[in-house]
């Protein structure tokens, strides 16, 4: 079992973009400003200042960053819009939705993410998660993964088609997950939220449902090859247990899957996401019930579940802490294989909602050796967190009137 990091301070680093570290909030859904709690091992070296440039701003809701092979920006937006960005930032144009129906933009659901097949110079596809209502009931919804066909030219999609669909749809506005990412083998996994109502959760521990879940499957939606066999589990079963995974990204050496999700008030984890495993939630987890100091679940720690490489923990069990919000809300995921700056070279960087930073994690294999809380000053929500094809970060903050940034000269 790994020995996860718990992080109980925070270092004031008075370095221009660095601040100190506040509270953060368990869903991301208010707006409050957060921060982090904790501490790791001693880290050196800092950043120091670190450059951000705002390449565009006014994104209606951004919620997810892909780059075509041209290096141009897809850019999706919760509440309905697909932008096309010029390599630069400074134009784009948008796309039209040809083909996309049963959209809900109801709580923390619209048009989330969006990846682009590593085969797109020849086939054009792109791929997307979205809350999707249930066709005989308008109440009911669950996290949809479709893909199309992309024309630049014409700025349209053509083919859409729905591949997966969470299963069952249910009566709830939040906790979509939703993250994509592409395997080395050109195969698609798939978070899935809990769905969030306290009748809800429960059912991340039932194999036989979407809630909460990993799923593994290829481009056309069946469950992809090597998948595990678990007894009585749907089609494409990854791994379970989990609460929100918003954020996910390959592991650049041993291409294994990281995701970290929303805990509860406290409890937002880091974790490496293998196949079969049970990462606990709702039974255990290091964060407390809303509005009190109960613990969430039987503990911290259960035999047959697994334990985070790093997580958000309230010091003090209080809802909050110093005016803020106890924990960071991630969203966004990506390890850093640049060298500018050649320190961050393999960080894992995480984007925090109601923390309101980009955190810094530094590995030693799974191990987290240390951290470092960056862009806290901006006081900006970070959504979605990715490396360029040139080598750097771009991250783009949320909100009604988002940013696309960039880091780094």
């Amino acid at each position: 079992m790994k020995t996860p990091v718990l992080f109980l301070g925070s270092i004031g680093l008075s370095l221009g973009l660095l601040s100190a570290c506040g509270g953060g909030g368990g869903d991301g859904d208010a707006s409050s400003p957060g921060g982090s709690q904790g501490n790791a091992p001693d880290f050196v070296p800092t950043t120091g200042p670190v450059t951000v440039t705002e390449l565009a701003t006014g994104l209606p809701s951004p919620w997810s960053l892909a780059f075509l092979p041209d290096a141009r920006m897809l850019v999706t937006g919760r509440t309905g819009s697909l932008r096309l960005y010029a390599a630069n930032g400074q134009s784009f144009a948008n796309i039209s939705l040809n083909g996309l129906s049963g959209l809900t933009t109801t709580g923390q659901g619209g048009l989330l993410d969006v990846v682009v097949d590593p085969a797109f110079a020849t086939n054009r596809r792109i791929y997307f998660t979205f809350s999707e209502t249930d066709s005989g009931d308008a109440n009911l919804n669950g996290t949809a993964v479709a893909r199309a066909e992309l024309d630049t030219g014409a700025l349209t999609l053509l083919n859409w088609q729905v591949i997966y669909r969470q299963t069952p749809k249910v009566a709830s506005s939040g906790h979509f997950g939703s993250r994509l990412v592409f395997d080395r083998d050109g195969h698609l996994f798939v978070t899935l939220g809990d769905r969030q109502n306290s009748d809800q959760s429960p059912f991340a521990q039932d194999l036989g449902r979407g809630n909460g879940k990993v799923v593994r499957i290829t481009t056309s939606g069946a469950p992809a090859p090597g998948n595990p066999v678990l007894g009585g589990a749907q089609p494409g079963l990854w791994s379970y247990g989990h609460r929100n995974p918003q954020g996910a990204a390959l592991h650049p050496d041993t291409g294994e899957l990281w995701t970290s999700e929303h805990g509860p008030q406290g409890g937002d984890e880091v974790n490496v996401t293998r196949p079969a495993r049970n990462y606990g939630w709702p039974v255990i987890s290091y964060g407390q019930e809303y509005g009190t100091t109960q613990q969430v679940g039987e503990g911290t720690a259960k035999a047959g579940m697994e334990q985070p490489v790093a997580y958000w923990e309230t010091n003090d069990g209080s809802a909050w802490k110093g005016g803020q919000k106890s924990s960071i809300a991630p969203s966004g995921l990506a390890f850093f294989t640049g060298t500018q700056p050649a320190h961050w070279n393999r960080s894992l960087f995480v984007g925090a909602l109601a923390g309101q930073a980009l955190w810094r994690l530094q590995l030693d294999g799974t191990r987290v050796v240390g951290r470092e809380r960056l862009l806290g000053n901006r006081n900006e929500r970070i959504r979605d967190v990715r490396q360029g094809p040139d080598g750097r970060l771009y991250l783009l903050t949320d909100g009604s009137s988002g940013k696309l940034l960039r880091i780094g000269n």
